[in-house]
């Protein structure tokens, strides 16, 4: 095994653990480039044989952040919170819930993302004018993905 140490994000991963908790998910693995990281909760045999959860992770590194992750640092940038895929109206051929210059409100629907057949609503963090949206109806997102920015 080699004495290289790969530079792993410990927030990153507390993040991601905590996602499985909320979310009953077994495993969440994201990629970026040559980037990779993975959070599983598996089990862990005790001395009395109890199985308790236990999150695992591994990492590789990025050779460079992409200009979407740069956006990610916008204060008004919002994020997915999940893995699956993003769904910009509430069914087939309806009206999109925002578009790029309309204004909303702190909890506003934005858009949903279905997670293991579950339909997830992500809401407004806070008022304000969409000013783009970075994603694509049905296409699929990863946690942390830049969604759209809220000006």
């Amino acid at each position: 095994m080699s004495s290289t140490k790969f530079p792993v994000d410990a927030d990153a991963i507390r993040e991601l653990a905590s996602l499985l908790d909320e979310t009953g998910l077994t495993e969440i693995e994201l990629e970026h480039g040559d980037a990779k990281l993975r959070v599983a909760r598996g089990t862990v045999a005790t001395a009395q044989s109890v199985s308790a959860p236990a999150p695992v992770a591994t990492a590789i590194p990025a050779s460079a952040p992409a200009a979407a992750e740069a956006d990610t640092g916008h204060p008004g940038a919002v994020t997915s919170p999940m893995v699956g895929s993003v769904y910009l109206s509430p069914e087939p051929g309806a009206v999109p819930f925002v578009k790029a210059g309309d204004s909303i409100s702190e909890g506003d629907t934005l858009l949903i993302i279905e997670a293991m057949k579950v339909m997830n609503p992500i809401r407004a963090p806070r008022g304000g004018t969409v000013k783009s949206v970075a994603v694509e109806n049905g296409a699929p997102v990863e946690f942390g993905q830049l969604l759209m920015v809220i000006e």
